[in-house]
């Protein structure tokens, strides 16, 4: 897919994975809409890439709706790319056995919400504007990439709400894939896996926690770079023949339990 003179949306894209994501968008010509809560880092990184900021809660659709209003100003909406979502760490019971230490269901619903849910209304809306587009030379009118995680197929102890929300990612892909064949969208996933991003912290102590994490690593044994990952959002974008599938980006990791 060209995507000169597209637009493309990539939520919580102002910083890690959805930031590297906008910056190789912004390299292909696209004009990136980033969609995000922070506004001190959206716009800068929107001044950067040519881009703009909208700010967007994706549990709140009527701002995910001016996403999709800003992205079809600035030209044809052919991109979405979901990346926010939030992480949570709690076991199903508490250690002393009671019900009031069982997980919170309040926040095992936040999680649900904003990574799951909010990524699908994100399609729906999307996807809606993208069907009125004119097909390119391949046929597409759109392509949308949502970010799973390996915890969909390895979660760990404690990551139930996560592990839902983006096992939900995985599973809604396919079936959104199929529906949306007759309009010309396709739809793809990656699941990354121990990723570095801002999310370790700063600083000896944090480099030292990455070391170590990523020796659990096949190869290479390190963390994966956020512009990694980000160039398979890219192939999964501009390949036509990438539709329906989810794309582990691990270098090999299987999690353990814990």
């Amino acid at each position: 897919m060209d995507l000169n003179n597209a637009s493309a949306i990539v939520t919580g894209g102002a910083s890690g994975i959805g930031a590297a994501v906008a910056r190789q968008l912004s390299d292909k010509g696209a004009t990136v809409v980033v969609a995000d809560l922070n506004a001190e880092k959206g716009e800068a990184l929107a001044k950067e890439i040519g881009g703009m900021f909208v700010s967007v809660d994706v549990t709140k659709t009527d701002q995910v709706q001016a996403a999709v209003d800003a992205a079809r100003e600035a030209g044809p909406l052919r991109v979405l790319v979901n990346s926010a979502g939030i992480g949570s760490a709690a076991r199903t019971i508490g250690r002393d056995g009671t019900i009031d230490s069982a997980h919170d269901l309040d926040i095992w619903k936040k999680v649900i919400e904003i990574n799951l849910v909010g990524s699908f209304d994100a399609i729906r809306r999307a996807a809606t504007v993208m069907s009125q587009n004119d097909p390119s030379d391949t046929g597409e009118k759109g392509a949308i990439v949502s970010m799973a995680s390996v915890a969909a197929f390895d979660g760990q102890i404690g990551q139930s709400a996560y592990s839902a929300s983006k096992g939900g990612i995985v599973g809604m892909t396919l079936p959104i894939a199929r529906d949306l064949s007759a309009a010309g969208i396709r739809v793809n996933a990656v699941a990354p896996g121990l990723i570095d991003t801002p999310i370790y912290g700063e600083g000896e102590a944090s480099e030292k926690f990455k070391a170590n994490l990523g020796q659990n690593v096949l190869f290479p044994k390190r963390l994966g770079e956020a512009s990694e990952l980000a160039s398979m959002v890219i192939e999964l974008i501009t390949n036509p023949y990438m539709n329906g599938e989810v794309v582990r980006v691990d270098g090999g990791i299987r999690m353990p339990p814990k």
